[in-house]
């Protein structure tokens, strides 16, 4: 497709917007549905392309969803009701749902071959087989595994005790899927703790699952019941509009019904260091996942240090974070990032490549960046290389560069966020 040309230079943002429904939940509340006995009916749900992958993939294994608008209905018929899919299963861009779905296909006597597209192609999947062919499962794929197409001949589990060398919610999910399916008690144990959405989801259906610190215990055997779901909005879909607001002169955005887990909310904390002026108002009466409303207001900003634990809880914002960072006063400088290299594009370099094209002061190093602040930015073509949040980075980045700015492959953003520009729109 041609770039489109985004040359909007607000002198304020003012609104309101309703932030889509978060993907990992959405993903999640499917493959719970489909798993569990019975009906399960799931508002907001995001009708990005990464989820409608995932509910392409699960009718496929013979269960029966519906969906509008934003209303999902998944007909449960419990693990034992999935059956052998007629055709290959087709991920597309998203990693959560190959991840996820080759831990439940591992406890299924049935055969079953994966593909996504060409960035998934490209993503490790040896972090994922290895534990499952641990636990009995038969999963081949090229470079013994290490990349799709991936083949899954599923089957008896066994239980298992397993260290996550990296921290990630999508093997540590994969293998709590296949630990509902194994013989006795499965446990995960995180180097650091990761987004609890799946944990949170098994007890939303009903299951059995301990939390002590770092380790997590799941029961093999389980029956999952169906149920209700109202998916929050996505806090890092919000993060573009957070940053938006700050760094936009004479500024004030109203984010409504953001999810507000504290897995996820290391953009906060990361606004709350640079000195930025959010205020949050919790909605006390959602118990499943926490929720509120978000204000932010252009603010004055100071470059700090990310790094460590809190990585993990905003590695898909690092992105709009390294925007945010150039319109800061001093140096913002972000390590132990290594997990960027392996989201939809390499995003250390991606991230550096593209702001470099801006004007930015930023170079990359082995497990982040450093971003010199301060700096105003100019139109240029860019390309979010068929990466979601680098796409919305850029896009973020022109209410605020000097000329237009000519983005490729804008296409992309439909991904988690196909109202994006039409929000954006909105707020000038």
């Amino acid at each position: 497709m041609e770039p489109i040309k985004l040359n909007a230079t607000p002198t304020s943002l003012q609104g309101e917007l309703f932030i889509p429904g978060d993907k990992s939940i959405s993903h999640r509340s499917v493959m719970f549905g489909a798993i569990a006995n019975g009906r399960t009916t799931v508002t907001n749900f995001l009708m990005g392309e990464d989820c409608l992958s995932t509910i392409s993939c699960f009718q496929k294994l013979g269960v029966t969803i519906e969906h509008k608008d934003e209303k999902v209905i998944i007909e449960g018929n419990g693990l034992d009701g999935l059956v052998e899919p007629k055709d290959i299963l087709d991920v597309g861009n998203s990693g959560t749902t190959i991840r996820l779905l080759s831990g439940i296909l591992s406890g299924r006597d049935f055969h079953c071959t994966l593909i996504g597209d060409s960035s998934i192609g490209k993503r490790p999947m040896t972090r994922v087989v290895n534990p499952l062919r641990t636990m009995g499962a038969r999963i081949d794929g090229r470079n013994n595994g290490e990349f799709t197409p991936l083949s899954i001949r599923g089957g008896q589990l066994n239980s298992m005790s397993y260290q996550l060398p990296v921290a990630s919610a999508q093997v540590k999910s994969a293998v709590l899927f296949a630990g509902l399916q194994a013989e006795g008690t499965t446990t995960v144990t995180e180097p650091v703790a990761t987004r609890d959405h799946t944990e949170r989801m098994i007890k939303r259906f009903g299951g059995d699952i301990t939390v002590e610190g770092k380790e997590i215990h799941i029961n093999g055997g389980q029956t999952l019941t169906g149920t209700e779901i109202h998916v929050p909005g996505d806090i890092s879909s919000a993060a573009f509009f957070l940053v938006a607001g700050c760094i936009v002169p004479n500024s004030e955005i109203v984010l409504k019904n953001v999810g507000l887990n504290p897995t996820r909310t290391g953009i906060m904390d990361v606004l709350n260091m640079m000195g930025a002026t959010v205020a949050v108002k919790f909605d006390e009466s959602e118990v499943f996942e926490p929720v509120g409303d978000l204000v932010v207001k252009t603010s004055s900003l100071s470059g700090i240090t990310i790094e460590g634990d809190i990585i993990p809880r905003l590695i898909d914002e690092i992105p709009i974070i390294a925007l945010l960072a150039t319109q800061a006063s001093g140096t913002t400088v972000i390590k132990d990032a290594h997990e960027l290299k392996v989201k939809e594009t390499n995003r250390i370099d991606t991230v550096v490549n593209e702001l470099k094209k801006l004007g930015a002061d930023i170079e990359a190093t082995d497990d982040g960046m450093i971003i010199h602040g301060g700096t105003p930015l100019k139109g240029a073509l860019v390309n979010s290389h068929g990466d979601h949040r680098i796409g919305m980075m850029l896009a973020i980045a022109s209410v605020i560069c000097e000329g237009e700015l000519f983005l490729e492959n804008a296409e992309a953003i439909s991904v988690s966020y196909p109202s994006f520009f039409e929000h954006l729109n909105s707020l000038m």
